[in-house]
């Protein structure tokens, strides 16, 4: 009788076993919009939030620093712009290959940033 089966469902395992309780607060409007969401996926609210949590991902605040190099990138495109309209107005055209190289280079450093 030592291998006695009382029956039932089987035991989840550790890892399986939900633990952790987590309280949210929420503004009303944005708790129907969360219950709207997990009815369209019918889900339960509970569920809908779990595979939020796998699957997304959020990008992490910009520093204070980086926030300094936007701005001085922005502000040396907004030069270059200018330098590139007057060149254009005196018939500098052979500059215009070489401003719009910049241009793309320091727009992909904003992208990047």
């Amino acid at each position: 009788m030592a291998n006695f089966n009382k029956g039932g469902r089987p035991r989840k395992s550790t890892a399986q076993k939900k633990r952790y309780k987590v309280d949210v607060k929420m503004a009303t409007e944005e708790y129907y919009v969360l219950k709207s969401k997990a009815q369209k996926a019918n889900l339960t609210i509970s569920e809908y939030m779990r595979q939020c949590i796998a699957v997304s991902s959020v990008r992490e605040r910009i520093t204070p620093e980086v926030q300094i190099y936007i701005r001085k990138l922005c502000g040396m495109a907004n030069n270059l712009n200018q330098i590139a309209r007057k060149a254009n107005a005196q018939g500098y055209t052979n500059v215009r290959k070489e401003y719009i190289h910049l241009a793309d280079q320091i727009d992909q450093l904003i992208d990047r940033l």
